[in-house]
């Protein structure tokens, strides 16, 4: 009994250090967000470029941490695809150092005068953008999350706490030190990007309490985070939750066209929120289209789940495929498995993507311009797409630098997240003596 309690007071004292640790952590940041929030452009691009000076040099320390994850990943039993998401080489850590390269190009949102008017009175009313302050990214598998979001932050006058997995944590550990000193080189405090240095959740269930000090808090993972950090948190937060993605095929698709978009969509990095998980085929080309994108499917090595009758067409046409059970549809695979359904025509596809999709994105191949333009206007998503693959709801491929992440929450953000949506607004009023009567 003695030593039950012993061990229980022990775990509470350990929390106990571990919650003042990362109040000490999320401290620094807000100290070094109010220094962020009115540098000069120029410094915070001084500091970006010096960074990716510093990932290029530090190339073979970073790989090596990450080799360090990956053995830990195999020997955790990890998928092909979440290997992929994990896995760095020279080419994946050279685009991490152009990102960052990029971000310092783009034009820096704090500060910007979106509106302005004056008031009959003569006041003079204006909103300006500012940073939010300290931002809590939360995250899986992905150790190019921590430097470039740590690099938005920087641009857009925010400080960043990284929280990666025990997955990515020597990864991200190993960039953040790269990316620390680029900021040392620039004169700015290295608080403003700190990864948590412990794989303890503890850590990030703390973190989530610091609604005085963190101001908003980003999950971007599988279901099971996301619900972790929403159901714990005091922070605000903005979801970057599953990309449950579908791709329609419209009556009127081309055949090449379809098999191009459906394969870039599904095949080319399935592990991604924005692959493809479900293609849905207009009844009456289902018959033109299937064999040949279902063929195509295949020889990437995809395997399809189908409906009745989505596996008729494709085995008459002699394309191995699965029946599909119910489950299928609605579900974020991140593998090289893919959901088929024939639906009798667009309204089919809106009723199938109003119940299974996830808010992420949506798309359509299609040469009636009616039917796109009514999928455009009725299908709710962070992005919705005419004939182009599901792969460009991407904050790079949309002209925005490189993402903090998706956002499947309608605010304060939706969709992919770049260094205006890293900021807010307030009001400016100025006056000349004014006294209100």
């Amino acid at each position: 009994m003695k030593k039950r309690a012993t061990a229980k007071a022990q775990k509470a004292g350990a929390a106990g250090d571990l919650a003042v640790e990362m109040r000490a952590l999320a401290g620094a940041a807000r100290d070094a967000a109010r220094v962020l929030s009115f540098a000069p452009s120029a410094r915070k691009d001084q500091a970006l470029r010096a960074a990716a000076a510093a990932v290029r040099a530090a190339t073979r320390t970073i790989l090596a941490a990450n080799a360090r994850d990956l053995r830990a990943a195999r020997a955790a039993g990890q998928n092909a695809a979440y290997l992929d998401r994990l896995a760095l080489d020279p080419k994946r850590v050279e685009g991490i150092a152009a990102a960052l390269e990029e971000i310092a190009r783009l034009p820096d949102p704090v500060g910007r005068v979106t509106e302005s008017w004056s008031r009959p009175n003569g006041l003079s009313v204006k909103k300006v953008r500012i940073p939010l302050g300290v931002v809590l990214m939360v995250y899986e598998a992905r150790p190019n999350v921590a430097p470039e979001a740590a690099a938005l932050c920087l641009k857009s006058g925010n400080a960043a706490i990284l929280r990666p997995g025990s997955d990515a944590l020597q990864s991200s550990l190993a960039l953040c030190q790269a990316f620390a000193a680029g900021l040392r080189a620039a004169g700015l405090p290295p608080a403003a990007a700190q990864v948590v240095p412990t794989a303890d959740r503890e850590a990030t269930y703390a973190l989530l309490q610091l609604d005085d000090l963190i101001d908003l808090a980003i999950p971007r993972g599988g279901p099971a985070l996301i619900r972790a950090v929403a159901e714990r948190s005091r922070v605000p937060v903005v979801k970057h939750y599953q990309g449950v993605c579908h791709l329609f095929l419209d009556e009127s698709a081309p055949v090449e066209q379809a098999v191009a978009i459906a394969v870039n969509a599904k095949a080319q990095r399935p592990g991604t929120c924005n692959a493809l998980e479900c293609l849905l085929v207009h009844r009456a080309a289902a018959g033109r289209l299937l064999p040949a994108v279902g063929r195509a499917l295949h020889e990437r090595k995809v395997e399809l789940r189908c409906d009745p009758t989505a596996l008729t067409i494709l085995r008459r046409a002699g394309v191995p495929a699965v029946a599909a059970v119910p489950g299928d549809f609605g579900k974020e695979f991140l593998d090289l498995i893919l959901a088929v359904r024939v639906v009798p025509g667009l309204d089919g596809a809106l009723d199938h993507i109003a119940r299974h999709g996830s808010l992420h994105t949506e798309a359509i191949v299609t040469r009636d311009l009616e039917a796109a333009r009514r999928f455009e206007r009725e299908v709710t998503a962070s992005a919705v797409i005419v004939n182009a693959s599901t792969r460009f709801n991407d904050g790079g491929e949309l002209g925005l630098g490189a993402e903090i992440g998706i956002s499947t929450t309608k605010l304060h953000a939706f969709g992919p997240m770049g260094l205006t949506e890293l900021t807010t607004q307030k009001f400016v009023v100025e006056g000349a003596g004014h006294v209100r009567s």
